[in-house]
């Protein structure tokens, strides 16, 4: 499950890409995931958690 949150559980989405001359393209949105330190239940482990999660205080980074 690479580029996948392990708070929040948020992943790949699917979406178009639309040229100028509205030519649709299917395309990838990744979450913004960064492997980061963070003390859960006493225990400093290394996760893989998106941007938002770290800015809404859902982790207590080490």
């Amino acid at each position: 499950m690479a580029k996948r949150c392990e708070i929040c559980g948020k992943g790949p989405m699917f979406g178009h890409q639309i040229s100028h001359a509205h030519n649709v393209n299917r395309r990838v949105f990744y979450p913004n995931v960064h492997r980061i330190r963070v003390v859960e239940s006493g225990v400093v482990v290394r996760k893989k958690v998106c941007t938002k999660c770290m800015k809404a205080g859902k982790v207590q980074k080490a």
